[in-house]
């Protein structure tokens, strides 16, 4: 048992210390003076508490265990998302939250990141790094994906939709893939894109009726805010625009803490929660930014080199999931911020305010030890 501890990744254990603080501090200032988030900064440090402990247990239990039950939880992930339909209430125009006692909220898309990667890892590993075949391996991958992909779509949260895709990607890409399967992909991902656009810029007016319909129009207004920004009407392009405004305010130092309240942050919604990248771009500034994105460089960087140090190719099919995960997460969120990319609900690892989604991210750390710590006992894929 002790041994195990001794093989966690103390300096990935440092830096989620200084997300913790990071985010209770951001937190308390996007929520400074709102009785509806009263105490969000605290519950962020409890739901931080329940993933350390959370850290240490799976760090203590052999990851090969949850792979060979790993259609268990994929199935578990599943009926969650199914039952969704029928037991959550709608939030937001969707239906994407079970609420718990104690006014919790849960996300099983969230969790689902999590079992896609599990059952992924453990599909592919069966290959023991033998090129991947197209029809016995690449296409039960994107079978398990597309599932979830498709409940998730419905419910509708196209972020968590769009991360399990960017997960297919990078799993693919270090499970030895071939070059022409490669090719073929990007090409059919650069001529679905293109289509789109055409698409959506030919048919803009029936396809914004046609969400309308469906309760989905937001969607359009997002969509058509990145693509033609300059005929998006101005409570469309609203939130990117102050956005902008706010960050570009913090200059290189910032405004100071809790200094940041300006009248544009009050047409930013959720500064506590996906628009979170605001407050320290407008209160701390390039400096504060680059910290952050320092702290994920060196988090992720981590995470590769337990991952190239694996004798398992599972543990390192998972990890390299989870980074995949992550690496979009951050960059699909900041760069909403400062429109580099469309608006969507996805939130900041470790940082945004979100129970579900820090007790993932925290679980997912807690694998990679337990990867990290189960090696060099067991054969390649033993």
């Amino acid at each position: 048992m002790l041994n195990r501890l001794k093989k966690m990744d103390w300096m990935m254990l440092l830096i989620l210390i200084a997300f913790m603080g990071i985010s209770a501090l951001l937190i308390r200032s996007a929520t400074y003076g709102d009785s509806r988030y009263a105490n969000y900064d605290v519950k962020t440090i409890i739901f931080f508490g329940i993933g350390f402990v959370i850290i240490l247990l799976c760090t203590l239990v052999n990851y090969r265990l949850i792979l060979k039950t790993w259609y268990v939880w994929y199935a578990i992930g599943i009926i969650l998302l199914v039952l969704v339909f029928f037991f959550a209430p709608l939030r937001n125009g969707a239906r994407s939250w079970f609420e718990l006692p104690g006014g919790i909220l849960f996300q099983p898309a969230e969790m689902m990141k999590l079992f896609i990667i599990i059952a992924i890892g453990a599909l592919m590993g069966r290959r023991r790094g033998d090129p991947l075949r197209m029809r016995t391996d690449v296409l039960y991958v994107a079978i398990v994906a597309f599932v979830p992909f498709v409940l998730v779509m419905r419910q509708p949260d196209l972020g968590n939709a769009i991360i399990y895709i960017f997960i297919v990607l990078g799993m693919l890409w270090i499970g030895n893939i071939r070059y022409s399967y490669v090719l073929i992909g990007l090409g059919a991902i650069i001529g679905g894109i293109v289509l789109f656009v055409s698409l959506f810029t030919a048919y803009g007016t029936e396809i914004k009726d046609y969400l309308n319909e469906k309760g989905n129009g937001h969607w359009y207004e997002r969509i058509n805010t990145f693509i033609d920004p300059e005929s998006a009407s101005e409570d469309a392009s609203r939130q990117t625009r102050y956005a902008k405004i706010a960050i570009g305010s913090g200059g290189l130092t910032g405004d100071g803490y809790m200094q940041g309240e300006s009248k544009n942050r009050k047409f930013i919604p959720y500064t506590y929660s996906d628009s979170v990248f605001v407050v320290i771009g407008e209160e701390f500034g390039f400096q504060g930014s680059a910290i952050l994105l320092l702290l994920y460089f060196l988090f992720i960087y981590r995470m590769i080199l337990i991952a190239y140090q694996c004798i398992d190719l599972k543990g390192s099919y998972i990890i390299i999931g989870i980074a995949s995960m992550m690496v979009f997460q951050i960059f699909e969120n900041i760069g909403m911020m400062i429109g580099l990319m469309p608006l969507t609900g996805i939130n900041l690892p470790f940082i945004s305010y979100g129970g579900t989604s820090v007790l993932l991210n925290m679980f997912s750390v807690g694998l990679i030890f337990s990867i990290k710590a189960n090696q060099e006992k067991y054969p390649i894929d033993g």
